[in-house]
């Protein structure tokens, strides 16, 4: 969510306005999605009173678990929206520069409702950066020389509840997921890990959530655009023999 409007990048980059949030979320909410995500991109006050509208307004009217982040600094931001409806609270960057914001807020909320959102970029490997997956902050405008597996191992031991992996290489891209990484941080941590970015089709989501060993997998351009509705999303896995609940 931009400035109030639902909005879709390209590998972080290219953002485009594309519709009403609130409406898009109980569009596929009536269609059967099992969660819904919002990330808040801009980063200023004006931005997070008109983000919290937005969750406000979607929680009386969608009634699945909803996961906010994007901005969130402190046990305050954090408190401010689950009072608004949210559910789950992602931590991105905040937590990067100052990691005990992830112990702060489970302490406050409850580990079952604190997401650490990681952004991930392709690296060289190093003896630093031995995944040759590095953590960005800022919407992937800063490297910080973190390994991701070691950031995923520190926040599930700092009290995060769940792992969401945003790809930026495969952001937007419709190419598929980046499964290598998903199943490298599935494999070291024993949270339940969500694959994020490069969802083009339902086998996209079918290759991450077996060979990447994703307990969940985010969609967005994919319906956003029209291509496919999350019914036909979740008909296509069962049809490819994935579990999926096909109603609430």
């Amino acid at each position: 969510v931009r400035d109030g409007k639902l909005a879709k990048s390209i590998r972080f980059v290219d953002t485009k306005d594309i519709g009403d949030p609130i409406a898009k979320a109980r569009e596929y909410y009536l269609d059967g999605l099992d969660e819904l995500v919002f990330y808040d991109i801009t980063a200023s006050s004006e931005a997070r009173n008109i983000m919290l509208k937005v969750v406000e307004s979607v929680a009386e009217q969608v009634f699945i678990p909803l996961s906010v982040g994007g901005g969130v600094r402190s046990v305050l931001d954090a408190t401010d929206l689950r009072m608004a409806g949210a559910e789950k609270i992602n931590v991105n960057s905040a937590a990067v520069l100052r990691p005990e914001l992830i112990s702060e807020c489970a302490t406050a909320i409850g580990s079952q409702n604190v997401v650490l959102s990681m952004d991930v970029r392709r690296a060289s490997k190093t003896a630093e950066m031995p995944s040759g997956y590095e953590i960005v902050i800022n919407g992937g405008r800063r490297s910080m020389g973190i390994d991701a597996l070691a950031w995923a191992e520190q926040g599930e031991s700092l009290g995060a509840g769940e792992l969401v992996i945003n790809s930026i290489d495969a952001d937007g891209t419709r190419d598929g997921y980046e499964i290598s990484l998903t199943r490298a941080v599935a494999e070291t941590v024993r949270i339940p890990v969500v694959a994020s970015g490069g969802a083009g089709t339902p086998d996209h989501l079918r290759e991450v959530l077996t060979t990447g060993k994703a307990d969940a997998a985010l969609i967005a351009s994919m319906v956003h655009y029209g291509d496919y509705t999350v019914s036909e999303v979740k008909t296509h896995l069962h049809d490819l023999g994935v579990k999926v609940r096909m109603s609430w």
